[in-house]
């Protein structure tokens, strides 16, 4: 199979696929499930057909089809490429991503290689790609979100404009993706230059109110909801003292979350998004199909993937075929007829 892209990302694998000091909680690894499911599992976000509702996480795949090596991408619906920045960014120094109880912590730091190589260097290489791509926007600044928004809105190769809002506003030392008032205003100058692409945007856990987040993203004309980044947490070595990682403060990723973000995506659905009609894009620690389907269950139109492709690079591919079996068993012909049908 070759070296596994993640290495590129934040080299914690061997060629083999095994992790080295990389995240060390349990990945359940079940056998190959049989395709006899008849299910439609195809879906729309905001207008963008997907064959599935897996769409594999920002940050989580390389940049474009990196994880080919490891499964055919015709088994997603989409690729969300690493968040990109204006200017090439190294990102922070290791330790940057270390394991935890059921999960990880990272502090990658946006490494990326910024939008001039992207464009020249990474996006070529989508051509003929069999499944979605959704280009990942990030920047410290509303210049840097524009300028990064703008080319991805004129990439014939990107489906849509994802804005990961969780970055820190240097003007002012606020998040936009922690402050409505931020966001809507970052999203009211962005909104005119995304234009022919469905605007998304990736909201930050780390609030007192994700539902009036939610409310102010789609105030400022999101037309997707990602539920949602990494929770902010921090790890210290009892015997040296020090900082697990070299920040200090990292994202916890992985199926410690999972619980919380379908709280999260069941009261974003419930109280603004349903009736809005925006779709959601659950993100939260799935690790197999029973929990892609109670994303499902809580709202989301979709489910996408990240802590699960560093354990286990082909996960996708049996949370799909799972679903497909699992839209079978609740006697529906289609997994759209089951987004946010939790009950008491």
């Amino acid at each position: 199979m070759g070296r596994l892209p993640v290495s590129e990302t934040i080299g914690i694998f061997t060629p083999r696929g095994r992790a080295t000091r990389g995240p060390s909680f349990f990945f359940p690894r079940s056998g190959p499930v049989p395709f006899a499911a008849m299910a439609d599992l195809s879906i729309s976000l905001a207008g963008v057909p997907l064959a599935n509702p897996i769409v594999l996480a920002a940050g989580t795949a390389g940049y474009v089809r990196e994880l080919a090596d490891a499964f055919p991408l015709s088994e997603v619906g989409a690729v969300t490429t690493k968040s990109i920045t204006r200017e090439a960014r190294d990102g922070n120094a290791p330790w940057r991503i270390i394991d935890s109880p059921a999960g990880m912590l990272n502090a990658i730091g946006l490494a990326n290689v910024g939008l001039d190589r992207f464009l020249a260097e990474k996006l070529p290489t989508a051509a003929g790609l069999p499944c979605r791509l959704f280009g990942s926007v990030a920047g410290h600044s509303t210049d840097e979100y524009l300028a990064v928004a703008r080319a991805f809105d004129a990439a014939d190769a990107i489906a849509a404009v994802e804005l990961n809002v969780s970055c820190p506003n240097t003007a002012d030392g606020l998040q936009f993706g922690e402050h409505p008032t931020a966001l809507r205003a970052l999203l009211s100058e962005v909104k005119p230059v995304v234009a022919r692409k469905p605007l998304f945007v990736k909201l930050s856990p780390n609030v007192g109110d994700i539902v009036a987040m939610a409310a102010a993203a789609i105030d400022g004309g999101a037309q997707a909801l990602v539920v949602a980044n990494t929770f902010s947490a921090m790890a210290i070595d009892v015997e040296t003292r020090a900082y697990r990682l070299s920040r200090g403060r990292g994202g916890l990723s992985g199926p410690g979350i999972h619980p919380i973000v379908v709280r999260m995506v069941h009261d974003v659905y419930r109280s603004v998004a349903r009736d809005a009609g925006v779709p959601v894009i659950a993100l939260g620690g799935v690790s197999n199909w029973r929990d892609a389907a109670e994303f499902i269950l809580a709202g989301a139109t979709a489910v996408a993937m990240g802590t699960a492709l560093f354990i286990d690079p082909r996960s996708p591919v049996r949370v799909a075929r799972g679903l497909r079996e699992w839209t079978d068993r609740q006697g529906v012909r289609s997994v759209a007829e089951l987004v946010g049908q939790a009950r008491s």
